[in-house]
């Protein structure tokens, strides 16, 4: 009987260790890895004593970059984990279908998102978002899925934002802590009103940098002119940086401090807890497995928790361009106008109590009907695109 893709697969990573020996040659490794069947991503990162330790049937993947050493943000490792081979092809093949619907773009297409199934299931699903008639789509598709499902679900209604409330209550700071400013509460534009997100680590300047959502800026941000503020409870405000660089497709603002007061890295949940550091796309791929939720701490909604609905997502909702790298949780009430830079996050599996990793950045909610869910860029995006890490 002929194998599936995903049967193929797992089959060449369970026994490519046949082929590696300890000691061999980086390039060498990492070209045996890839005609293996891992995507170039994950080969680079890994190394021969992690590929040789994993058990028959297991694979191992980087689920996170984290700092050993807390106080020394630049000091990142990789973590890695070892997974059933089978699960880990079926994601790896719903990646690869995802990319290529986003690629391909056809008409109708408001985009898509990656489900990995549980371990013991080996499977994964794509979701697909479409403004026009899910049968002809489904037949485009026809063929392409091989072992991952496709859910097709038709869209309508999405030309008008509704509005948020009018009357915030936003969390605001009341006094700044050893010259840090908190993550998780009301920063604000010459236009509009965010929320603060933790330390944003920029590796090649060594800068840590405040960050919020661009789309605060009405207009888009400019580089070395706008400003971003800290309301105060008594109706002051501190300035706190001005623009460095600013990321409209990924709704990403970097602000370079003045120096009177630090970005944190510390998150006021209901407990503070401290960012050590973010997951990977294989990471959120494991939480979803898991069927792991995300937390996080908006200035208006505050503290809330969801699950985990989609990853390497795509979104076209907005804007004449799609936003990629998405991650999809929580229901439209975990998120409102104010909200936006605040950072999903979920415990540090392996770290203490008080300590977590970052999945992305919140910037906007799902406003028809049909769908209910927060969207925003994931950390890794971040990373891979510009470099930053949290």
């Amino acid at each position: 009987m002929e194998r599936t893709y995903t049967e193929h697969l797992s089959h060449r990573l369970a026994t490519i260790r046949d082929r590696i020996e300890a000691g061999m040659d980086r390039r060498e490794f990492l070209r045996t890895l890839v005609t293996g069947g891992y995507g170039i991503g994950v080969a680079g990162l890994l190394g021969v004593d992690d590929f040789l330790a994993a058990d028959n049937g297991e694979v191992p993947i980087v689920t996170a970059f984290v700092r050993p050493d807390p106080d020394d943000p630049w000091s990142l490792e990789k973590r890695t984990k070892y997974v059933p081979a089978e699960w880990y092809a079926t994601v790896q093949k719903a990646f690869e279908l995802n990319e290529l619907l986003a690629r391909t773009a056809f008409t109708g297409y408001l985009g898509s998102a990656v489900v990995p199934g549980s371990y013991d299931s080996a499977t994964a699903s794509v979701s697909v978002g479409i403004s026009s008639d899910a049968g002809s789509i489904r037949e485009a598709l026809d063929g392409l899925a091989d072992d991952v499902s496709i859910d097709i679900e038709t869209i309508i209604d999405i030309d008008d934002i509704e509005q948020g409330p009018e009357n915030l209550d936003p969390q605001l700071a009341n006094s700044i802590t050893n010259d840090a400013v908190p993550t998780g509460i009301a920063c604000e534009t010459a236009n509009s009103l965010a929320t603060l997100g933790p330390t944003l680590y920029d590796p090649d300047t060594e800068r840590e940098l405040f960050v919020t959502a661009e789309h605060a800026f009405q207009g888009g941000a400019e580089a070395h002119s706008d400003e971003l503020l800290l309301p105060l409870e008594n109706n002051d405000s501190i300035e706190l940086g001005t623009v460095d660089r600013a990321h409209p497709a990924e709704d990403v603002v970097a602000i370079e401090p003045y120096g009177t007061v630090e970005p944190s890295d510390k998150v006021d949940t209901p407990s503070t807890a401290r960012v050590r550091g973010q997951f990977t796309r294989l990471g959120l791929a494991d939480l979803v497995a898991r069927d792991a939720e995300l937390e996080k701490v908006g200035a208006v909604t505050g503290h809330t928790v969801g699950k985990i609905q989609g990853i390497d997502a795509v979104t076209c909702f907005t804007d004449d361009f799609c936003r990629y790298g998405q991650i999809r949780w929580g229901g439209e009430m975990d998120l409102t106008d104010g909200d936006s830079g605040s950072v999903s996050f979920h415990s540090d599996p392996e770290g203490e109590d008080d300590e977590v990793l970052i999945a992305g950045f919140n910037n906007a909610r799902t406003w028809w009907p049909g769908q209910s869910y927060v969207w925003g860029v994931s950390a890794y995006k971040i990373t891979e695109e510009h470099g930053y890490y949290f």
